[in-house]
């Protein structure tokens, strides 16, 4: 039996059933904008999403970056754009969820920069008028959907 709280699921045909209020949908719904906006920017906070690959070889680097900048950016934006897509959908396909899966690894990425999140980070332990206290419990509730679309598209992987 399933916990009354899971967002993701695999159904017995195969698809993904989404199961968000529309609070959660809401605040989903207004993300993909906000990244996209810094995208275009090329803003410092997209660090975890873009990389170096040479950190020692700035020329090398350079060169990776002009031969895959432009795809990885592109995929980015077209993982964006199915996700706000598919925002009311209550149902996915594989490749949409694994769009979903994509976005919302950015989103977490790139507030977990912004936010300057670190391993040893205890949220309980941040008192609520914290003024990010609002923007760590996104980044939260990011890592928590994740890892649900994560299990759902494991879920039809071989046992053991």
């Amino acid at each position: 039996m399933r916990s009354p709280g899971w967002r993701v699921r695999r159904t017995r045909r195969g698809d993904f059933q989404i199961r968000l209020p529309s609070v959660e949908r809401d605040v989903l719904r207004a993300l993909p904008d906000q990244l996209r906006r810094l995208l275009d920017a090329e803003d410092a906070s997209l660090l975890r999403l873009f990389p170096p690959a040479y950190q020692d070889d700035p020329e090398a680097n350079a060169e990776y970056e002009r031969l895959v900048h432009d795809d990885l950016r592109l995929r980015r934006l077209q993982a964006l754009e199915v996700l706000e897509g598919t925002i009311d959908a209550e149902r996915l396909d594989e490749e949409q969820m694994q769009a979903w899966l994509t976005a919302l690894n950015d989103l977490r990425l790139v507030l977990g920069t912004k936010l300057d999140v670190r391993e040893d980070l205890n949220p309980e332990s941040m008192p609520d008028d914290d003024p990010e206290a609002h923007a760590h419990a996104l980044y939260y509730y990011l890592g928590w959907l994740q890892e649900q679309v994560v299990e759902a598209l494991a879920s039809s992987l071989p046992r053991g």
